[in-house]
């Protein structure tokens, strides 16, 4: 019977075209699209998502999380482990929502604890659930056209820390570089080709213009394979709370440059 079940799982992650993480399931590892990926995933743990768990005294129990472009559930596994109560991952793309299912299951995960949707962001209605105690938005921000409309829904659900991990663009101030990127790319976004960069200044002043004080989180890799745009200062994840102090958060927050005042 295990035997079986192994068989049945390998077939399951062969039958996906593509893995963005990689991940053990039942014993067998996803073919992860890029191996340098292997370490900026657990970088990025590091970087952000260790912090977050500290920041709620080394659990999420009692928490709410909403995982907005979810992908196959990488980060949603990491707060279920953590000990929240639910997550919601959401993202748009089918083959995505497939793979987190199965990854959710295989893990032996109380189906009561999650919910999994394929939807456009700007067409689902978050308040369908509960309020969110945390938000979770890693790589979306610059995927999207409406990166204020994003924000004004998360935060119309969130009652403490949103978690913003993006891209940012090297113009000068508060302001969003138009790009456009390939829908058809299953890393990109699902709305068209057109989407916004934010610079950092613009992520800060989005934020806070939604309520939330914000600290910029500074990375201390100890390697930056696949990490360049973290070493370059081209992404950077972004702590927004409400409800919690960020002077007595666990993160190793960047010095604010004057404009940012």
């Amino acid at each position: 019977m295990g035997s079986d079940r192994s068989d049945l799982i390998a077939e399951r992650i062969a039958a996906f075209p593509r893995w963005h993480y990689q991940l053990e399931l039942g014993g067998h590892l996803t073919p992860i699209f890029d191996e340098d990926h292997i370490n900026r995933h657990r970088q990025r743990e590091r970087y952000f998502f260790t912090p977050l768990v500290d920041h709620y005294g080394g659990s999420l129990q009692g928490k709410r999380v909403l995982d907005l472009g979810c992908n196959a559930g990488f980060w949603s596994l990491k707060a279920l482990e953590a000990g929240c109560d639910f997550v919601w991952g959401i993202d748009g793309r089918e083959m995505h929502i497939e793979q987190a299912s199965l990854v959710l299951s295989v893990k032996d995960v109380d189906p009561a604890r999650y919910r999994l949707t394929t939807a456009n962001l700007f067409e689902v209605d978050l308040a369908e659930e509960p309020p969110f105690d945390i938000v979770l938005c890693l790589g979306l921000l610059y995927h999207v056209s409406k990166p204020v409309e994003l924000l004004d829904a998360i935060a119309s659900v969130n009652t403490d820390l949103l978690l913003v991990d993006t891209a940012m663009s090297r113009a000068q101030g508060a302001c969003f570089e138009l790009r456009k990127e390939p829908p058809d790319d299953p890393r990109m976004g699902v709305e068209g080709p057109l989407v916004l960069h934010p610079t950092r200044e613009a992520t800060l002043e989005l934020a806070r213009s939604f309520g939330y004080d914000v600290g910029v989180v500074e990375p201390a890799f100890d390697d930056y394979t696949g990490c360049e745009d973290y070493r370059a200062g081209m992404r950077r994840a972004f702590v927004c709370v409400r409800g919690s102090e960020l002077d007595r958060s666990p993160f190793r927050f960047e010095e604010q440059r004057p404009r940012d005042a």
